[in-house]
C-alpha cells in the first residue's frame, strides 16, 4: 500500500509544518532537494520519524527507557509530548478527579473536601497514570521487533493521543478533552493488526486478494466477505472507530473454553502461505498480532509459528491458548505468548503445557525456564490463599519479591501479583520476612527506637546514620538497596585496561570521562541506591534538588570513579546513575557516568546530567553514606586506648581524667545513634575538649 496517499487524505499532512520542516533538514543534511511531490515529502518525514524513534542504523546514544535501551531521540520525543499532551493540564485533572471522587464519598454519606494541598498531591497523581499510560504505548510502538510498518505506527499514535478508554457497553472509545483523567486506550494487539490488514486492503489489490481468499478457506459467509468498496469505506472511518471495530471482531474465549487443557500442538512452517495460521485465530479471543493477516505473513517469512489449540464443544482443537514464534527454525524469537489477557500472559493452567513443550526446543529455551517456574510458584500461592492457608516465609519472599522479580510471559507483569498483594496486610507479613518481632519494625519516625531493625516509610534527615539494617520508603518496590565497593588507587588508563580484560561494554563518550580521572588514596566506601521518588520527589526533580535533597539526608555525592570502580566490581545489569560531581564532556556538557546490561553485556556509559535536568520518578541514582562523626569517634577511641598517654596526657591538652571522661561520654553516645543523631556542635562540652576530640578524629582517619 501507499502510505503517504492515505496519510495525505486523512490528514492533509504533506502541507504540515513538522513534514516542511523534515524536508528543509533532509535537503540540509544530504545537499539533494527533496522533490515537491507530497508523497515524497510526507515519506521523507516518516523516514525521519524511523531514524529518530526506531534508530534502525544504531546510530545514536542509548537511553534507557522501560528498563531497556532506546534511542535518544526517543527520550526527547516523548518529552515533547508528554509536556504538550499530559503536563499543562495537571490543574485540570486534579479538579476533574477531586469532584469524581468527592461526588462517590457523599453518596456513600462521607464529606470529602480537597484543599490546595491534596489538590497538588491529586494532580501528581494523575499526570504520573496518565505518563505511564501513554509510556506503554510509545514502547510499543517504537519497537523495531514488531511488525508494523512506520505509516501505521505514526497514525496509530497520531490517533491515540485523542482517545479515552473503550467502553465496553456502547463498543465505542471515549473522546480525550483537555485536563481529561481517562487512562489512554490498552494496546489491543490484535485490532491494531485487524485495522492494519483492511486499510491496506483499501489500496493494494494484492493483499486485498490474499485477505479474500483466506476468508473463503475459513468460510466466511459470501455476504461478510471483504471487498474494496468495504475496505475503503473502513480506511475512511476515524481511527477510534476502526479500533472499536477490530475489538469488537476479537470474539472471546469463555470460562468454561478456559478450563480445558487437553489439546494439540499446531506448526506452522517458515515460509508457508499464512492463510491457516490466520484463519485459525480469528473470532477466537485472542489479542495476538498474529491475528492480522499482514502480521501473520510477515511472521511466517521470519520463521516457524508453533499454537497450542484446546478442544472445543465438538471435541476439536480449534481454541488457541499458546503461541510460540520462531526466528527461522532453531531459535524462540520472543517469549511464548498466551490469551490470559490483553497482555497475552499465560494462564495459569497452560504452565506446564507450555513448560513440556519447551523441552523439545534443548537450550533453547532456558530463558523460559525461571518465567515457567515463576508462574506455576504463583499459581501455589494463589490457591493457597484461596484455600485460606497461611503463607510461609518463601512464600511471601516470592510474592514480594525480595531476591528477584517475577517473570512471566506477557508484555506487562502479570495481574494477579498485585490482585494478591492488595489482600495482604503488610504489618503482618513484614516479621515473617525480616524474621523479626513486631516491635522491631517501624513504619513512622515516631515508632522507631534502639530496638528498631527495620523502618519503612518517608527518609528524614539522619536515618541512614542510625544503623538501621534495612530501610525503605515503601515495601517491597521501595527497599534500599545498599551496595560497597574499593574505590580509588588506579587512575583512568588502568581501569579502561581492566575494562578490556573483563570485556565490559564502555562507551567512547565514558573513556573519554576516565582519562580524566587521576588516582587517588585507595578506601571501601558503602553505598545506597535511591529512586527519584524514594527522595521525596512523586513525579520528577532536577539534578541540582535532586543532590540537594540528598544532602539533607546526610548523603554525600560519590568520587569521580565509582561508576568504573562499581561496574568492575558489581555484575548486576540494573539502570543505575551515579551522583557525582558532574565532568564537562567533549562538547561541553557535564556528563555523570551511569551503568547498565542488556543483551550485548554489562555497559559503563555517561549521561548529561545538567542541574536543571529534569529526572524521572523511577531513575535510581547512588550516593555514597556519610559516616556520622560520632561513629567515627567511637571507633577511634579502640587505637587510641593503647596510646593514652602519648596522646592524652600531656597537660597541654587536658589532664588524663578529664580526656578519660570526655572520651567515655561520646563512646556513650553511641547507643542513642539508634534514635537520634547528634552533632558535636550541639554538645554541651568545653572547647578545649572539643578541639581534643576533633584532633582525635583526624588522627584517625590519617590512620
Amino acid at each position: 500500500m501507499e502510505s503517504p496517499d492515505f496519510l495525505k487524505k486523512k490528514y492533509d499532512l504533506h502541507n504540515a509544518p513538522e513534514v516542511e520542516t523534515a524536508a528543509e533538514r533532509a535537503e540540509q543534511r544530504t545537499g539533494e532537494k527533496i522533490p515537491q511531490d507530497p508523497e515524497a515529502r510526507i515519506q521523507n518525514y516518516l523516514d525521519r520519524l524511523e531514524r529518530l524513534a526506531l534508530d534502525p542504523n544504531k546510530e545514536q546514544l542509548r537511553k534507557i527507557f522501560k528498563d531497556e535501551p532506546h534511542p535518544r531521540a526517543l527520550s526527547l520525543l516523548r518529552e515533547i509530548i508528554m509536556n504538550k499532551y499530559v503536563r499543562p493540564n495537571k490543574e485540570k485533572m486534579a479538579e476533574g478527579a477531586a469532584r469524581v471522587e468527592e461526588r462517590a464519598a457523599r453518596e456513600m454519606g462521607i464529606e470529602a473536601h480537597y484543599g490546595e494541598q491534596e489538590l497538588e498531591q491529586r494532580g501528581e497523581i494523575a499526570v504520573e497514570d496518565l505518563e505511564k499510560s501513554l509510556d506503554n504505548w510509545i514502547s510499543y510502538l517504537s519497537d523495531a521487533n514488531e511488525p508494523y510498518p512506520t505509516w501505521f505506527r505514526y497514525y496509530v499514535f497520531r490517533n491515540i493521543l485523542d482517545l479515552g478508554d473503550y467502553d465496553k457497553d456502547k463498543g465505542e472509545f471515549m473522546k480525550r478533552s483537555q485536563g481529561s483523567i481517562r487512562l489512554f486506550p490498552e494496546i489491543d494487539r490484535g485490532a491494531l493488526a485487524y485495522a492494519q490488514e483492511i486499510i491496506e486492503a483499501a489500496k493494494d489489490s494484492a493483499m486485498l486478494e490474499r485477505l479474500q481468499k483466506a476468508q473463503k478457506v475459513l468460510g466466511t459467509p459470501e455476504n461478510q466477505i471483504i471487498t474494496r468498496e468495504k475496505a475503503a469505506n473502513f480506511a475512511n472511518l476515524s481511527f477510534a472507530k476502526q479500533y472499536a471495530e477490530g475489538i469488537r471482531k476479537a470474539g472471546e474465549i469463555t470460562p468454561e473454553m478456559r478450563e480445558e487443557t487437553k489439546g494439540k500442538w499446531v506448526k506452522y512452517q517458515q515460509g508457508t502461505d499464512p492463510t491457516a495460521l490466520w484463519s485459525s485465530l480469528q473470532n477466537k479471543g485472542v489479542a495476538w498480532c498474529t491475528k492480522g493477516f499482514a502480521t501473520a505473513e510477515v511472521q511466517l517469512k521470519g520463521g516457524d509459528f508453533y499454537v497450542y489449540y484446546t478442544y472445543d464443544k465438538q471435541d476439536k482443537p480449534i481454541i488457541p491458548r499458546i503461541a510460540i514464534r520462531m526466528q527461522g527454525h532453531d531459535k524462540i524469537a520472543e517469549n511464548p505468548r498466551g490469551v490470559f489477557d490483553s497482555q497475552q500472559n499465560l494462564e495459569p493452567n497452560m504452565t506446564s503445557v507450555l513448560e513440556e513443550k519447551l523441552k523439545e526446543f534443548g537450550s533453547e529455551a532456558d530463558a523460559f525456564k525461571k518465567k515457567s517456574s515463576d508462574m506455576k510458584f504463583l499459581t501455589v500461592i494463589e490457591n493457597k490463599i484461596k484455600q485460606k492457608q497461611p503463607l510461609s516465609k518463601p512464600d511471601l519472599i516470592f510474592l514480594y519479591e525480595i531476591n528477584e522479580s517475577i517473570e512471566g510471559f506477557g508484555y506487562q507483569r502479570d495481574p494477579r501479583i498485585a490482585e494478591i498483594r492488595k489482600t495482604r496486610n503488610l504489618k503482618e507479613d513484614a516479621p515473617i520476612i525480616f524474621e523479626y518481632e513486631s516491635n522491631q519494625i517501624a513504619f513512622s519516625q515516631n515508632e522507631i527506637n534502639k530496638n528498631t531493625k527495620a523502618y519503612i516509610g518517608p527518609l528524614f534527615k539522619g536515618v541512614f546514620q542510625l544503623n538501621i539494617e534495612h530501610i525503605g520508603t515503601s515495601f517491597p518496590e521501595g527497599m534500599i538497596k545498599k551496595m560497597e565497593a574499593e574505590v580509588g588507587g588506579k587512575d583512568g588508563d588502568q581501569l579502561e585496561k581492566e575494562f578490556k580484560e573483563k570485556n565490559i561494554n564502555i562507551s567512547c563518550y565514558a573513556s573519554d570521562m576516565l582519562k580524566k580521572i587521576t588516582a587517588s588514596k585507595k578506601e571501601h566506601l558503602d553505598f545506597v541506591r535511591l529512586t527519584v521518588k524514594d527522595l521525596g520527589f512523586p513525579n520528577s526533580a532536577t539534578t541540582d534538588e535532586i543532590y540537594q535533597k540528598a544532602e539533607e539526608l546526610g548523603l554525600e555525592l560519590c568520587p569521580a570513579d565509582t561508576g568504573p570502580n562499581l561496574r568492575l566490581q558489581n555484575f548486576t545489569s540494573d539502570l543505575m546513575y551515579i551522583a557525582m560531581k558532574q565532568i564537562t564532556n567533549r562538547n561541553g556538557y557535564p556528563d555523570v557516568f551511569y551503568l547498565y546490561g542488556y543483551a550485548d553485556g554489562l555497559w559503563l556509559n555517561v549521561i548529561n546530567a545538567n542541574p536543571s535536568n529534569r529526572w524521572n520518578d523511577n531513575n535510581e541514582f547512588v550516593f555514597s553514606l556519610r559516616k556520622s562523626i560520632l561513629f567515627r569517634v567511637y571507633k577511634a577511641r579502640f587505637f587510641f586506648s593503647g596510646f593514652f598517654k602519648l596522646f592524652l596526657h600531656p597537660p597541654n591538652i587536658l589532664p588524663i581524667s578529664s580526656s578519660l571522661t570526655a572520651i567515655s561520654s561520646y563512646c556513650l553516645l553511641k547507643t542513642s545513634l539508634f534514635s537520634q543523631v547528634t552533632e558535636i556542635k550541639n554538645l554541651k562540652i568545653s572547647r578545649q575538649v572539643n578541639k581534643f576530640l576533633f584532633r582525635v578524629v583526624e588522627t584517625w582517619e590519617y590512620i
